[in-house]
């Protein structure tokens, strides 16, 4: 395989897809990547899992996609990014004043692989396999896109970061969830939907519209800022 033409490739696809000259994208943008804007849809879902669970297994829920994050996030920051040092397209000499940048946010040094697309995918697949709705699953795959994308488009990760990143979050959001079931074939009792109301995994579907609600929400709350911001 030749290295240097797909980095070559990388580069040319980050230079095609970063930026744009519109205030509005670069606010959308700067809303997305935000961690403060998902807070809302985080409380939504704790809600749920309250609903839906007894106390101790939303304790291990909790726990375990807190260690789906933590390993997502460490394996990235702290294996990846010192060992391949990758320089972000922002901090590359090469590159740097080629990359459109927003507020002048550049990021750390560097960017291989990328922690977000890392989080965001792992939080992804956990949650997926975990409530068991294609609906669902769909607005938490949008939701993992669009943070990822944002980081394209602020230029602080190439596309190959963000790739690379959401295959180690897919690898460790599935490892995560079967080690869930593991524990609850141990610890918890199996419970069985007794309707079509409820997922086969025992959530109340509507429910979960509560939590894609919040979420779609979230996504009206970021073009509004996108066009305060232009």
């Amino acid at each position: 395989m030749d290295w240097q033409a797909l980095i070559e490739w990388d580069r040319q696809c980050l230079l095609a897809l970063n930026g744009s000259d519109s205030l509005f994208w670069d606010g959308v943008m700067l809303a997305a990547t935000s961690t403060w804007t998902w807070i809302p849809v985080a409380v939504l879902l704790l809600y749920v899992l309250l609903k839906n669970n007894t106390l101790r297994e939303v304790l291990m829920i909790v726990l375990l996609i807190a260690l789906v994050i933590t390993l997502a996030d460490q394996f990235a920051s702290t294996v990846c990014k010192p060992y391949f040092r990758r320089f972000r397209p922002t901090q590359d000499p090469e590159l740097m004043y080629l990359v459109d940048v927003v507020n002048n946010y550049r990021g750390g040094r560097y960017g291989f692989i990328s922690s977000h697309a890392a989080n965001t995918f792992s939080v992804c697949v956990f949650l997926s396999l975990l409530f068991r709705r294609k609906s669902m699953s769909v607005t938490l795959l949008l939701w993992a896109l669009l943070c990822s994308y944002s980081r394209i488009y602020l230029g602080v990760h190439y596309p190959g970061d963000i790739v690379c990143g959401a295959a180690s979050g897919i690898l460790i959001g599935v490892a995560v969830y079967y080690l869930y079931v593991f524990l609850k074939k141990r610890w918890l009792p199996s419970r069985m939907p007794v309707s079509s109301k409820f997922t086969s995994t025992g959530y109340l579907v509507t429910d979960l519209y509560l939590v894609m609600s919040g979420m779609f929400l979230s996504f009206v709350y970021i073009l509004i800022r996108g066009a305060f911001y232009a």
